[in-house]
């Protein structure tokens, strides 16, 4: 008997009881499926952070955030009063090494804009600086954006985002006209002409909205004729991607202790990179969880299929000794069903790695439903988690299949024929 056709008639067996084969392996497919599922979708989650963080201007950054209280324990201990200024902005990048530029920020407040038709919309307003584009990798899809003259000069200019635009101009175009920003319902409205629409961005988690629903004007026209605050609550700074984020942050603080009374406990700090990090990290623990829930489960089914193989040796004890008698090798008998063990295993596997895929696929619509600024979850098949997969699956099989394997090989011809199986 040849070693291909051990493997034809192991193979045989299979398809001749496919119910019995199916509910043996049942275990195998429910633990390789569970595993490529929250593998998938979790891979997918790990794209949507990404993708979220290059949309605010990638992970080379590092933003600082203004504490207004200090606290110990549940306790306010006191109150801080200093504040970043624009000058700070200037001193960082020309003074701190493997900076590349700072974009100044505040935090996005709800204003009263209003068209030329008079139509009133309540839309974020923020002042920002000439890299404000550049830094946040956001295109300009029409007209411009602001330019240095503009700071300078504090100009009564704007860029509307995609969603703005169309609550404020419908169809038309709005470059050329003028809308009226109120960020209180005191101070009177600011006339500002629109001279650029941005391209659409989506939504972010950061802000907890769309990004394109923004009005943009030049940081000095917010501070002098909108807000009449002169102080910055949020500093990006962006450095070289080689750059030792722990030296660009304490070069920071160093300067920014330097210009505002020897003190910074006003800087907070918020790091896009090590929040990828701590996902990686967090992404590991769970797939380490999954490994061991999905091991428990290929090991129970393991036990099965040496359970069912056992029986398929009683079955075949006469067939084994027919095959004996007309010259099969203990080898050959061995093979044929080690081979039948290792097959159940390697299908469990397999239809294992497709029911997962299509599991997490439904996971993902159903997570677009649970987390509605997220418009599509990404399903994202691991390649070496799927050859994991399998190989544990053939293992299982091989480790299982041993010793049913061994006692039909090592059965008397004799004894076999005479055997009432």
């Amino acid at each position: 008997m040849k070693f291909h056709d051990a493997i034809a008639a192991g193979v045989t067996h299979i398809f001749q009881n496919r119910l019995r084969a199916l509910l043996s392996i049942l275990g195998i497919l429910v633990g390789v499926a569970s595993v490529v599922c929250m593998i998938a979708i979790g891979d997918g989650a790990k794209h949507i952070v990404e993708a979220d963080i290059n949309k605010l201007g990638g992970e080379n950054q590092v933003q600082f955030w203004t504490r207004t209280v200090i606290w110990r324990g549940s306790r306010i201990i006191r109150h801080t009063i200093e504040r970043y200024k624009l000058e700070d902005v200037y001193a960082i990048e020309a003074e701190c090494q493997d900076v590349k530029f700072v974009l100044p920020k505040n935090d996005r407040y709800r204003g009263t804009i209003t068209n030329r038709s008079g139509g009133k919309v309540h839309l974020f307003v923020e002042g920002v600086t000439v890299d404000y584009a550049h830094g946040l990798r956001w295109q300009v899809q029409q007209g411009r954006f602001f330019s240095e003259n503009d700071l300078d000069t504090a100009s009564q200019v704007c860029v509307l985002g995609a969603e703005a635009a169309a609550e404020l101009f419908g169809e038309e175009s709005s470059l050329g006209n003028e809308v009226k920003i109120k960020l209180r319902r005191q101070q009177p409205a600011v006339r500002c002409r629109v001279v650029g629409i941005m391209a659409p961005k989506g939504r972010s988690f950061r802000s907890y909205g769309s990004l394109d629903d923004i009005v943009c004007v030049p940081m000095t026209t917010y501070q002098q004729r909108l807000s009449g605050r002169d102080y910055i609550e949020r500093l990006i700074v962006f450095f070289e991607k080689e750059a030792d984020i722990n030296k660009v942050i304490e070069s920071v603080r160093d300067l920014l202790r330097k210009r505002h009374r020897d003190t910074d406990d006003f800087v907070g700090y918020w790091i896009p990179r090590r929040s990828l990090r701590r996902l990686d990290h967090i992404e590991r623990v769970i797939k380490i969880a999954l490994g061991g829930i999905a091991s428990f489960s290929l090991f129970v089914s393991g036990i099965s299929i040496m359970n069912i193989c056992l029986v398929s040796v009683g079955e075949k004890t006469r067939e084994i000794g027919m095959r004996k008698s007309v010259g099969a090798r203990r080898l050959d008998i061995f093979w044929q069903f080690l081979t039948e063990s290792m097959c159940l295993c390697l299908c469990g596997g397999v239809l294992g790695i497709g029911t997962g895929y299509f599991a997490a696929h439904g996971m993902a619509l159903l997570a677009v439903k649970i987390v509605p600024i997220v418009p599509e979850w990404p399903v994202v098949l691991s390649i070496p988690w799927i050859l994991i997969s399998i190989f544990f699956s053939m293992m299982i099989g091989v480790g299982f299949g041993l010793y049913p394997a061994m006692r039909a090989s090592r059965l008397s011809s004799i004894d076999a024929i005479r055997s009432d199986g």
